[in-house]
C-alpha cells in the first residue's frame, strides 16, 4: 500500500461521521427552526461561554473551540450581542483581546433550546446508537481530537515495525 493510500474501511467510516453529522445538525436546525429558536450555531457558541470558568471565555480561546473561523466568530458573536445574550470585555492583561460573557438572558436561551435539541439528539443520534457503540465511537473520535493521542498510537505503531 502507497504511503498516500487509505484503507476502504477507514474512507467508509469517515463518509459516515461527516454523513451523520451533516443529518444530525439538520435534524437540529429543522427542529430549532420549526420551535422559533436561533440556529445551532448560536447554541454552540453560548453553550462554550456558560461551560467556561465564571462564564466568560477569550474570544481566540471560543474560536480556537468551535468549528468556526474567527471572522465567523466576530460577526456571529456581533448578533449575539446585538441580541443581549453575550457581552464582550476588554481583557485587563491585554490591550487588544476580549472576553466573551454569558448574560442572563443568554442563559435562559440556552435553557429554551436544550429541550429542542436534545430532542432531536434523541430521534437522531440516542435512538440508533447503542451505549456501547457511542463509548466505543467516543474513544476512537477522541483520539483523532487528542494529538497526545495520534502521538501514542503513532509511537506504538512505529513500535511495531
Amino acid at each position: 500500500m502507497s504511503s498516500s493510500a487509505i484503507p476502504d474501511t477507514h474512507l467508509a467510516a469517515w463518509r459516515a461521521v461527516l454523513n451523520a453529522q451533516t443529518s444530525v445538525v439538520a435534524h437540529a436546525e429543522d427542529a430549532l427552526a420549526a420551535a422559533e429558536l436561533p440556529p445551532l450555531a448560536w447554541y454552540d457558541v453560548l453553550w462554550a461561554i456558560r461551560r467556561a470558568p465564571a462564564r466568560r471565555v477569550r474570544m481566540a480561546e471560543l474560536a480556537a473551540s468551535l468549528t468556526i473561523s474567527r471572522g465567523g466568530l466576530t460577526k456571529l458573536a456581533d448578533r449575539l450581542e446585538n441580541a443581549g445574550l453575550i457581552r464582550r470585555e476588554p481583557a485587563q492583561d491585554d490591550g487588544r483581546g476580549l472576553f466573551a460573557v454569558l448574560t442572563a438572558e443568554g442563559n435562559t436561551l440556552l435553557r429554551r433550546m436544550w429541550p429542542v435539541y436534545s430532542r432531536a439528539l434523541r430521534e437522531t443520534f440516542v435512538s440508533t446508537i447503542t451505549k456501547d457503540e457511542a463509548a466505543v465511537i467516543a474513544a476512537a473520535l477522541g483520539r483523532v481530537n487528542d494529538p497526545r493521542g495520534y502521538a501514542t498510537l503513532t509511537s506504538r505503531s512505529q513500535d511495531r515495525r
